[in-house]
Parts: structure tokens; sequence; C-alpha cells
């Protein structure tokens, strides 16, 4: 029997330390004024539970997190923007977003821990294909080589055989787009860090899992993915769709990639 492979690691904690540590703090100071100094003691305690409520969403969880996610993504979004140039200030601009990332990753595993998305849709940018590769993927993910110089080649076997809803798109717009005409009640979905957190926020009204992409020669060229990591991904939060037939489904073989 072979192993599931594991999702990865969901490096939320300086997200989820920043998030509840400050209004906390701020509540703890604010009571302390309350207890010392009379004048002002209403608003003092006003503000300390104003300060309280802002955390209670971060401890929300499955059923009533998925009830409420759309304001409680577009607020930690809110959090996640205002403080991203203090963190590019401490060159950990990545590091930040992809905190938030993986505190929104924990939450939606968890809401689909028990109940498997039954539509999801996969999106995956454009420069995951080799950038010389003259495959039309963008409109048939079926015309990939198979050259095996590219993470495309790699998804493609995976696409075919567990008939996964996937889509390449060269725009963020548009790949908003396919998200809303599809109407998924998941989205898996690959990019950069800047990509990510643009579309967390652009779509929090859809559950999405992300993945970030390695940029071994830089922005939007050759970039990588971990195939293992999406389909841990899919495997453990999507019901696998019913087959017909042969399920060993195998692509076209190609030759050359020019």
């Amino acid at each position: 029997m072979n192993q599931l492979p594991a999702l990865p690691a969901e490096n939320y904690r300086v997200f989820l330390l920043v998030r509840r540590g400050v209004p906390l703090l701020g509540a703890a100071l604010l009571l302390a004024l309350a207890a010392f100094e009379p004048v002002g003691r209403g608003w003092y305690l006003l503000g300390a539970v104003a300060l309280l409520a802002e955390v209670r969403p971060t401890f929300m969880r499955g059923k009533s997190f998925m009830q409420l996610r759309t304001p409680i993504l577009r607020w930690d979004g809110v959090w996640a923007k205002a403080l991203r140039p203090l963190a590019r200030w401490f060159r950990a601009e990545d590091a930040w977003i992809l905190s938030f990332c993986g505190w929104n990753n924990h939450r939606v595993r968890q809401a689909f821990g028990q109940r498997k998305a039954v539509r999801a849709l996969v999106l995956l940018p454009h420069c995951i294909q080799l950038a010389r590769c003259k495959a039309d993927v963008l409109t048939d993910l079926g015309k990939c080589y198979e050259c095996g110089l590219c993470s495309v080649g790699d998804l493609l076997p995976l696409q075919l055989q567990r008939g996964w809803d996937t889509r390449i798109t060269n725009r963020s717009h548009k790949a908003y787009r396919e998200a809303r005409d599809y109407r998924p009640d998941l989205i898996v979905a690959v990019s950069c860090s800047d990509r990510l957190l643009k579309g967390l926020t652009r779509l929090p009204e859809v559950p999405s899992y992300v993945l970030p992409l390695e940029l071994n020669h830089g922005m939007c060229v050759d970039t990588t993915f971990s195939v293992p990591h999406l389909l841990a991904a899919m495997e453990l939060l999507v019901e696998p769709k019913a087959r017909t037939g042969d399920e060993r489904v195998v692509p076209l073989q190609r030759e050359g990639i020019a």
C-alpha cells in the first residue's frame, strides 16, 4: 500500500503570535490603567473589551469558522498587509506572508478534516511551464509534451488519473474569474507569496489551501513547486471523483519541447 505524502508544515506561529499577542497586550495594558487610574476607567474597560473581541475570531474552528470565514479572512488580511512593510524592513517579508498563509491553511485543513470538499479547483501559474516550451497548456493541460523538464509534466498524469479540475493561468484576474465562474467549495492554489496573499484577500468567500512556488530562477521564470504536496492536499481535503472504466489513464507521449 502506497503511503500518502504529507502536507507541508504550516508555519503560522509568527503570524498568530502577532495576531493574538498585540491585542492581548493592549487589553492587558488598558485593564492595568483601569485598575490604577479612576479617571477614564470606563473608556479603558471599553477598549480592553474591544481588543479581547478582536482576538476571539482566532479561536474559532470548524463549522463556526467556516460560517464567518469571509469577514475573518478579510480582517486577518488587513493584519498581514498592514505589517508587511515592517516585515520587509526586517527582510522577512516572504516569511511573514507565508506565516499568514500557513495560518489560513491550518484552519482550512481543520474545517475540511471531517467533511471533504466535493467540488475543488486547482489553480496554477503559467510560470511553472518551461519558458522556452511551446506547448499550449493554457488552453489544454493535455497538450503538455511530457518532456520531464518542468512541473507541468509531473502534474499531468495525476490530473488525468484523478480527474482534477485544473486551470493554468498567466494573469491573476483570470484565475479569479475562473474561480468565480467555476464556483468551487475549495480552491487549491499554487503561486508566489505575493500572489497567494493577494488571492486569499481577493477571494475570501472561497476556502483556499495554498502552496508556495520555488523561485529557483527568479520571479515568473521556470518556477517549480512540490507536486507531492499538491497530491497530499487533494487526497486529504477533497473527495475522490468516481471513475468509470479503466482508471489507468496515461498521457500521450510527445517528443521535444520546441
